[in-house]
C-alpha cells in the first residue's frame, strides 16, 4: 500500500526535473495510450522558465511517477479554437473572466503502476491547489477525455467539485473522443471539503497557512 509519506511533489525547476516530467509523459501519452508521437513539445525548455507555467512532479521512492501542469491565465484563443459547445448557452465568459482568475490544469499523468493509488493524484492536486491559491486565483479549469478509461474526472467531479461546462471534439492530443471541460469554483470546493471532513480533506489542509484558510472562507 502506498503511502502518503512515500511522495515527494516538487515543482520543477531544471533541466534534469523537465526530463523527468517528459519520461512520464512518454510512458503514458506516447507508450501506453498514443495520444502524441512525440512529447518534447509538451513541455519545452521556454516553458520551464516561463512564470505563468507551473510544473509538479510526483516521486515516490525518488522515482518520476506522476506530473501535472498549471497554465495561469491561459490563452482563451485555444478553447475557441477547438469549438467548445457551452452546456449554458448564455454563458458569458467575457463577463466571468472579468470577475474571476482562472487557470488551467492539465497534462495531467501518472504512470500504469500508480494510477490506482488515489493518494498520488490527491497529492498532485494539493500542490497545485495551494501554489493556485497563494496566487489568488479563482478557478481551475481541465478537459478530460470522455472515453478515457484512466479518466481523472471521477475523482475531479465527485471528490473536488469540478462541474461541465462544455464540450468540445478536438484538441491538443490525439484522440477521438470528445473533451469535457471542467469548472472548478476553488471556493465551493474549500467549504465541500471542509464539511466532508474526509481523510482527503484532512490531507488537502494541512500545512495551509492561517491566511489561506481565511481567503478561502471569505
Amino acid at each position: 500500500m502506498l503511502r502518503i509519506d512515500q511522495i515527494d511533489v516538487a515543482h520543477v525547476a531544471t533541466e534534469a526535473e523537465r526530463q523527468e516530467v517528459l519520461s512520464v509523459l512518454r510512458t503514458t501519452y506516447l507508450d501506453e495510450k498514443g495520444w502524441a508521437t512525440d512529447v518534447d513539445a509538451f513541455f519545452s525548455e521556454d516553458d520551464r522558465d516561463n512564470p505563468d507555467i507551473d510544473w509538479l512532479i510526483a516521486r515516490v521512492d525518488g522515482e518520476a511517477a506522476g506530473v501535472l501542469r498549471v497554465h495561469y491565465d491561459p490563452p482563451l484563443g485555444t478553447y475557441i479554437e477547438y469549438g467548445l459547445e457551452f452546456l449554458d448557452p448564455s454563458l458569458n465568459v467575457e463577463e466571468f473572466l472579468k470577475k474571476n482568475r482562472v487557470a488551467e490544469i492539465g497534462r495531467f499523468a501518472v504512470t500504469p503502476e500508480f494510477r490506482n493509488k488515489v493518494v498520488l493524484p490527491a497529492a498532485l492536486m494539493k500542490g497545485a491547489t495551494i501554489a493556485t491559491i497563494k496566487r489568488n486565483y479563482t478557478h481551475f479549469v481541465t478537459d478530460v477525455l470522455e472515453d478515457d478509461p484512466h479518466s481523472p474526472y471521477g475523482f475531479h467531479t465527485r471528490v473536488l467539485g469540478f462541474k461541465v461546462v462544455a464540450t468540445h471534439k478536438t484538441g491538443e492530443l490525439l484522440s477521438e473522443s470528445r473533451r469535457l471541460t471542467l469548472l472548478l469554483d476553488l471556493k465551493d470546493c474549500y467549504r465541500r471539503l471542509r464539511q466532508r471532513n474526509s481523510w482527503f480533506s484532512r490531507y488537502m489542509f494541512e500545512g495551509w497557512q492561517a491566511d489561506m484558510h481565511q481567503q478561502m472562507a471569505a
